[in-house]
């Protein structure tokens, strides 16, 4: 039997679309001279510091979007405040290594008009070891360090809601209750799409704790789980649809193939490098939360409508 042919797509915003990837080059939208660029007192006992963390994560967003190290970014924001006609001072590189490691980077987001449709997932990112390339050839030795990288982004606006930064050895479905807690309590989450690996009793009773829809396809080995919670009841009710309807059929039924829109964002995350330049854990962490923010901000600017053509 031959295989169906799949859909092919047209963009039906493309004149919007093309203005919002030309505007997403402009160095308008990171610099606005109304922003806070100096610190205020906090009003506490010793030395003040000097700069906003505005300041710090603007810096910081420059060194994550052209890939440069600390001193560059400096000499570039200052070019940069020279030709816009700024005078404010610039923080050397011991000052953004210093402020990166307890800096509480502000993540935009516009929200969802209604109920919040959460995709989660999860990947892993390099922060030091030999290449790929070398690895393949001469075996690679066993000094690799990976992190990874565990967020929920919205549906709707493709925005990510919530980002959790662990070790390797970490698994995804103990992070799960982290990223719900992240979306505000007042926020109604429609549904939380993961894979297989978040089918536990843990994060179904935390999707049930918020009111909300867990799409999760069940193990392949999955049996019924005693109905003492309502995660529990819920998740036994999706095993038995997916038994009933067959695995391929459920997840076409339940929209459980939009869960790709995760991966394609975590795709885009390591199109700002492959790899993390910081060191300390800390500072790593500070680091892809400032690619988060920069992902937000270019997807506030504008997203593809597509539609099925024959």
């Amino acid at each position: 039997m031959s295989r169906p042919t799949p859909p092919t797509y047209k963009t039906r915003n493309w004149p919007a679309y093309n203005e919002a990837l030309k505007r997403r080059g402009s160095l308008t939208i990171w610099f606005d001279p109304a922003m806070t660029w100096e610190a205020t007192p906090t009003g506490k006992r010793g030395r003040q510091p000097s700069y906003s963390d505005a300041a710090i994560q603007t810096c910081l967003t420059m060194k994550v979007l052209f890939g440069m190290a600390l001193r560059q970014t400096t000499g570039f924001v200052e070019s940069l405040l020279r030709l816009i006609g700024l005078d404010w001072k610039v923080p050397d590189f011991s000052t953004l290594c210093r402020r990166q490691k307890a800096l509480k980077v502000n993540i935009p987001y516009r929200g969802s008009q209604g109920p919040l449709h959460l995709l989660v997932d999860s990947t892993g990112i390099k922060v030091a070891g030999e290449g790929e390339w070398n690895a393949r050839k001469h075996g690679g030795p066993k000094r690799r360090i990976w992190r990874k990288i565990h967020i929920g982004i919205d549906e709707h606006t493709l925005e990510v809601r919530a980002i959790e930064v662990t070790s390797s050895d970490v698994g995804d479905a103990p992070m799960l209750p982290e990223l719900l807690d992240q979306i505000p309590a007042d926020q109604e989450i429609a549904s939380v799409t993961a894979d297989g690996a978040y089918d536990t009793r843990k994060c179904h009773d935390a999707i049930a704790e918020r009111g909300a829809a867990a799409v999760i396809p069940p193990r392949r080995n999955a049996k019924p789980w005693k109905a003492a919670t309502a995660g529990a009841v819920a998740r036994n009710e999706a095993l038995r649809a997916s038994r009933y309807l067959g695995r391929a059929l459920w997840r076409r039924w339940s929209g459980y193939h939009r869960r790709s829109r995760a991966e394609t964002k975590m795709n885009c995350v390591k199109l700002l490098g492959q790899r993390l330049m910081a060191r300390d854990f800390d500072r790593q962490v500070a680091e892809l939360h400032v690619r988060v923010a920069v992902l937000n901000g270019y997807t506030a600017l504008g997203t593809p409508v597509t539609e099925a053509v024959a």
